[in-house]
C-alpha cells in the first residue's frame, strides 16, 4: 500500500494534537456550533464538496437504509473526499412524529470521521447542525448557478430547514427583492419571519396559499416531508416556465409531472436517485436526468441555457458535503483542544 506525501502530512498534524489508534474527540452539538463555522464557510466548504463530486474525485456510494417504522428512516452515509483529507460516514435519521410525540427533534445523528493512512477513529460529533447547514447551502449554490438574476425566492415548509434556506438565499441571490414563505403552521410561518427577518434586507411575505406563492417567485424550494405516495401540493398547472424549482423532500410536495415536463431535471447524485426509485418513491417512475449538481457547478455539464427553460434540481442531501463540513469543524476542535477525549 502506497500513501501519498499530503495523507502522511495530514497524520502527523493530527499525531500533534491526538493519540491516533487510542483515543478519539467527542464533540457535542453545541461544541460543533461553538466552533465558529459561518454560513459563509458552509457555503464554501459544501461547494468544494460539490466540485470534487462532479469531477469524480471522491467515494460515495448510494446511501443505504432501514425503516423500523413507514414513515421513518435510518441512512448511513459514507463518504470520501481526498482533496480535503475527508473521510467518515453520517448514521442519521428522520421521525416525522418526534415533535408531537415525544418533544424531540424529527432529525438527530452522528457523523464518524476517520484517519485516512490507519483507519481509526478520530472523531465522533453531532451531525444534526451540519445536515441543518449543508442542506440549504446545496439548495442556493444551486439557486445561484441557475438562477442568479432573482427577484423572488419561494420557501415552502418553514422548520429548521425553511428557517435556514431563507437565510442563506440572500447570500447566493443578490438581487432578491422578496421572499414568500409558506407552511400549513401558521405559527412555523411567524416564528421563521420573526427569526430570521431582522437578520436580512430582503421583505419575507408570509404567503396566503402555496398557488400564490408558486406564481409570485422565480425560485422555489420546498423543505417538507419525504414519503414514498407525492402529496402534489403545488399542482404542475401553478408552475410556468423560467422558474427554478428546488425540492429537498424527494418527489413528495411538487405534482410529478412537473419534474417530467421540464426542461431539465437535475439530480445531487443519480446513484441515490436511482436507488429512491427502486425503492418506490417514484411510483410515476424517475424523470430523465440531465445531469448532476456538482457536475454544473464544475462546469461539466450545462445548467440554465436560456431563460425559458423550466429546470428542477432535486438535492436530497449527500455525504461528500459532511464529511468535508465536519472534518473542517474538527480541525478547528484540534487547534483549539475543544472536545471530550473518547479511550478507544
Amino acid at each position: 500500500m502506497k500513501i501519498n506525501a499530503d495523507i502522511i502530512a495530514d497524520r502527523n498534524w493530527i499525531l500533534e494534537k491526538l493519540e491516533i489508534g487510542k483515543e478519539m474527540v467527542y464533540l457535542t452539538k453545541k461544541e460543533v456550533i461553538d466552533m465558529g463555522i459561518t454560513e459563509e464557510d458552509v457555503l464554501n466548504l459544501t461547494k468544494d464538496a460539490l466540485i470534487e463530486h462532479g469531477k469524480k474525485e471522491y467515494e460515495m456510494p448510494a446511501k443505504i437504509g432501514v425503516h423500523p417504522f413507514e414513515e421513518v428512516f435510518f441512512h448511513a452515509m459514507p463518504a470520501y473526499i481526498p482533496s480535503k483529507k475527508a473521510v467518515g460516514a453520517k448514521w442519521i435519521e428522520c421521525y416525522p412524529f418526534n415533535p408531537s410525540k415525544f418533544s424531540l427533534p424529527q432529525t438527530t445523528g452522528l457523523l464518524i470521521l476517520n484517519d485516512i493512512s490507519s483507519g481509526c477513529p478520530i472523531a465522533l460529533m453531532d451531525s444534526t447542525w451540519i445536515t441543518a447547514m449543508r442542506t440549504p447551502a446545496v439548495t442556493m449554490l444551486a439557486a445561484e448557478a441557475l438562477h442568479p438574476d432573482a427577484e423572488t425566492f419561494g420557501m415552502f415548509g418553514c422548520g429548521i430547514q425553511g428557517i435556514e434556506h431563507v437565510k442563506y438565499s440572500v447570500r447566493t441571490l443578490k438581487k432578491l427583492k422578496k421572499i414568500y414563505v409558506y407552511d400549513t403552521k401558521e405559527e412555523a410561518m411567524d416564528n421563521l419571519i420573526r427569526e430570521v427577518q431582522p437578520k436580512i434586507g430582503v421583505e419575507i411575505i408570509k404567503g396566503k396559499n402555496p398557488e400564490q406563492v408558486t406564481k409570485s417567485c422565480e425560485v422555489l424550494s420546498s423543505a417538507t416531508i419525504i414519503l414514498k405516495e407525492p402529496h402534489a401540493v403545488v399542482k404542475d398547472e401553478w408552475v410556468s416556465k423560467g422558474q427554478t424549482i428546488l425540492p429537498c423532500d424527494l418527489n413528495t410536495f411538487w405534482d410529478p409531472v412537473t419534474s417530467k415536463r421540464a426542461d431539465k431535471y437535475i439530480v445531487d447524485s443519480i446513484e441515490e436517485f436511482e436507488l429512491f426509485n427502486n425503492m418506490g418513491y417514484f411510483p410515476d417512475g424517475l424523470p430523465k436526468i440531465s445531469c448532476e449538481t456538482g457536475e454544473m457547478l464544475a462546469g461539466v455539464n450545462k445548467g440554465r441555457e436560456n431563460k425559458e427553460e423550466l429546470i428542477v434540481c432535486s438535492n436530497i442531501g449527500m455525504a461528500v458535503c459532511d464529511v468535508v463540513v465536519g472534518r473542517e469543524i474538527l480541525n478547528r476542535a484540534l487547534v483549539n483542544n475543544v472536545g471530550t477525549r473518547l479511550e478507544l
